[in-house]
């Protein structure tokens, strides 16, 4: 009898190669997939970290250049200021009035 035990002389590995194969196939599906969640999770939150992080500082950044621009060519300092906060608030506003005015659709109005 080829099952059993006492008389197949590689028993033990077969077993031992079954037993291996069974957990590493319920270890693969159990934990790779919490494995990527987990990491999707990290780095989604550290790229929204970093996301939030950078765009005060590319507001500041394109303050900075659009106020020396105005200021190098066109008026004196404190008009050039002034001009930079209008126009990156305009700015803004229009994006807010497009994103407002895309957050219902024509059949619904």
């Amino acid at each position: 009898m080829p099952g059993n035990p006492f008389t197949d002389p590689n028993w033990a590995s077969d077993l031992a190669d079954t037993v291996e194969r069974v957990v590493g196939k319920v270890r693969s599906v159990a934990t790779d997939n919490a494995v990527k969640a987990s990491r999707g999770i990290v780095f989604g939150v550290l790229g929204l970290i970093a996301l939030l992080t950078a765009l005060p500082l590319l507001v500041i950044l394109l303050l900075g250049v659009f106020r020396e621009l105005v200021w190098g060519f066109f008026v004196d300092r404190d008009t050039a200021v002034y001009a930079s906060y209008l126009s990156i608030g305009v700015f803004f506003m229009l994006i807010g009035f497009f994103c407002l005015r895309q957050r219902h659709s024509k059949e619904s109005a």
